[in-house]
């Protein structure tokens, strides 16, 4: 009964949209203009659309590099961060804040670090290495690496999270037990530490991985999907025909593909993970 209020909210605010949507995407709807039922067109039509195929690729590439980044970072922050270190807590503050800013206010501060005359150019020049400077964001080889940047930034505490959690519920016992077997720091960390992290692994990598296939403020805020679309993602494409085309349906159509993709790989890697745990 006390869980009523969270359900209906959740049923409101997230089934019911996603229903709506799922329902426009099988219609022609323009914003201006009354919908018909078009059926499977606008399915079709994405299956043959170069620019959704690109923004395809865009998407998985970034999630991809994103999951294994952060959590590296994040494990590596958490192991860190577990020891008596007297500036621990706050480290772990320091670490965790851009977790709690705005996305927003985050990618603006990049693209001023990643802009022609920003940050990073300045720094290259002043230690003699003018040869690196680049128009990063403006760069089509690079544009997607620096919203990469940002998001490990930004979540990298997320993860670290998650991993100090799962740390500090490892007995102590465990650890003085490898210690009188004389393992080394190494040994104690890939055949001790790690198999008991694998539940905080499960979480950490699940929700980094929702959060690289849909990200879409840093996206606009750095680079605005260029240049040459070449940081276009499924997120911003459902933002460009939607709103910029005036193509509703076939936008609701993209981000249905979107969302089953999300669902379908987020199952898919817990259930792996789930499988890898009950192994170790």
């Amino acid at each position: 009964m006390l869980a009523l209020p969270a359900f209906l909210g959740l049923v409101l605010f997230h089934f019911v949209p996603v229903a709506v949507g799922g329902y426009f995407a099988f219609t022609d709807w323009s914003l201006t203009a009354p919908s018909h039922w078009v059926g499977f067109q606008n399915f079709r039509e994405v299956l043959h659309d170069g620019t959704v195929h690109a923004a395809l690729r865009h998407t998985l590439v970034l999630a991809v590099c994103f999951v294994v980044a952060v959590n590296a970072l994040g494990l590596a922050l958490a192991v860190g961060l577990n020891r008596a270190v007297k500036s621990r807590h706050l480290l772990r503050a320091l670490f965790f804040a851009p977790v709690a800013l705005s996305p927003l206010a985050i990618a603006f501060i990049w693209r001023w670090i990643f802009d022609t005359d920003g940050a990073l150019n300045r720094l290259l020049r002043d230690v003699g290495l003018d040869s690196l400077q680049r128009s990063w964001f403006a760069d089509p080889q690079w544009a997607l690496w620096t919203v990469f940047v940002a998001l490990v930034w930004q979540y990298a505490g997320l993860a670290m999270v998650l991993y100090l959690a799962g740390l500090q519920a490892i007995s102590d016992d465990v650890y003085e037990a490898t210690l009188v077997d004389g393992a080394s720091a190494w040994l104690r960390f890939r055949k001790v530490v790690l198999p008991l992290l694998a539940p905080a692994v499960t979480v950490s990598a699940t929700m980094t991985l929702i959060i690289g296939l849909r990200v879409f403020d840093q996206i606009l805020a750095i680079t605005n999907r260029g240049p040459v679309d070449a940081t276009e993602t499924l997120a911003t494409q459902v933002y460009v025909q939607t709103w910029l085309d005036s193509r509703a349906g076939y936008g609701a159509a993209v981000a249905l593909v979107l969302t089953t993709l999300i669902a379908a790989l987020a199952l898919l890697q817990l259930a792996l993970l789930r499988m890898n745990e009950q192994r170790l």
